[in-house]
């Protein structure tokens, strides 16, 4: 398929590569700043002041203080007048996880960690922040990048949407990445489409009637109906879901009881439900609740049940995901280079910016073996290989340029 996107020759090639190499110190000094001060979403204190400081620092434009702590700075170019936007999203925030990593930015903060790569994403926005501003000679229009809060629960994009990070100006497009150990170092996932799932979840509390072990003609036993249940939600994949499509329950909580010869009087269970089709949404929300009551009802127990939809698929656009392949391409040399079907269960809300402007998400392969760097994600020994940090800022530069220079 020939690009819509053609790339640039090889000596501004070059030119940007060197210019963004040459602050991979600074990167990685930032990186392992954030990572030992890690903090939980809409807590976000010292990263926020971290950031706010060396944008200031720069002569950057930007509000603090938007859904509670998130920052968006604003950088117009000066390379001919454009009023086309292009934001650029970095999540913040970290998770409450104790790290085991035995290295000198170890997390300060006693069970937090940065154990999804956050950290990596906000010092590659800082750096294409820098970039930016040190070369608004080489761009036109007007990019917006913006430090979200919160992405790993309860959701930060959504609130700063409401707060209007997407208007005056107004956005064209939105970009994003996300350092990815699930991929080798030099390589780059991405594709049109769905990217990830959605993320919907569920809580059920099975009310029977409790009793002695012995005597279980007396109870309706919330283990066994819990149990029915348990059972019967994985039908729902199997037999309600299009083949073709791709979808996920999970009971990942099942509490009832307390020793050997009680029958529960209640059990509770938690699960989560992910799928890339939109179309599925609201469907198993119904469908679950339909397979309680009918079970309940037939062993003569009632229920509680709560659904909660998190966060809808990431959805690239087919136009956008073009402008970063042909981009990335540029930047990774490795033979296995771009990773067109990548996709994950996982979700990210992400997804709430791309429901509003076309965009792309994709992931930037961290992996490294060789050096123990391959844990995956939410792991306590979380880490990722640094050399990583300047492609995703030479991806995100290039891809400010292409954007504007197509027009």
């Amino acid at each position: 398929m020939v690009s819509t996107f053609p790339n640039p020759a090889s000596a501004d090639l070059s030119r940007v590569r060197l210019a963004i190499r040459s602050i991979q110190p600074q990167l990685v000094e930032w990186r392992r700043r954030l990572h030992q001060k890690p903090e939980l979403g809409f807590q976000e204190k010292l990263t926020a002041e971290f950031v706010s400081q060396k944008l200031q620092e720069w002569g950057i434009e930007h509000q603090t203080g938007i859904a509670q702590t998130g920052i968006v700075a604003t950088i117009t170019g000066e390379k001919s007048p454009s009023p086309r936007v292009l934001a650029i999203r970095a999540d913040m925030d970290a998770l409450p996880i104790q790290e085991l990593n035995e290295v000198s930015y170890c997390s300060q903060h006693d069970g937090v960690m940065h154990a999804c790569g956050h950290d990596g994403h906000t010092a590659i926005a800082l750096g294409t922040a820098y970039y930016l501003q040190q070369h608004r000679q080489d761009f036109a229009g007007t990019v917006k990048i913006i430090f979200q809060p919160a992405e790993e629960g309860p959701g930060g994009a959504k609130p700063m949407i409401e707060a209007g990070v997407l208007k005056n100006p107004d956005v064209d497009a939105i970009i994003g990445l996300h350092l990815w150990n699930n991929l080798p170092l030099g390589t780059v996932g991405v594709r049109s489409g769905a990217l990830m799932a959605a993320v919907e979840l569920f809580d059920c509390k099975i009310l029977g009637k409790g009793g002695h072990g012995a005597i279980p003609h007396q109870t309706v036993d919330s283990v066994v109906v819990a149990a029915q249940i348990v059972t019967a939600l994985q039908t729902i994949v199997a037999r309600n879901v299009n083949p073709i499509d791709s979808a996920v329950v999970t009971v990942g909580a099942l509490h009832a009881g307390t020793t050997h010869n009680v029958i529960a009087d209640t059990a509770t269970m938690k699960g989560t439900i992910r799928y890339f089709n939109p179309a599925y949404q609201g469907f198993f929300s119904q469908r679950i609740e339909q397979i309680i009551a009918g079970i309940c009802q037939s062993y003569g127990a009632k229920y509680d049940f709560k659904y909660t939809e998190l966060y809808p698929p990431v959805i690239n656009d087919a136009t956008i995901a073009e402008l970063v392949r042909s981009q990335a391409e540029e930047v990774i040399e490795t033979p296995i280079g771009i990773v067109p079907e990548c996709q994950t269960m996982g979700g990210e809300d992400m997804s709430f910016f791309l429901q509003e402007v076309p965009g792309c998400y994709f992931f930037l392969g961290s992996a490294n073996p060789e050096k123990d760097l391959a844990y995956p994600h939410h792991h306590p020994r979380f880490d990722f290989d640094e050399t990583a940090l300047p492609m995703g800022v030479e991806i995100f530069v290039r891809c400010v340029e292409k954007f504007f220079d197509r027009g």
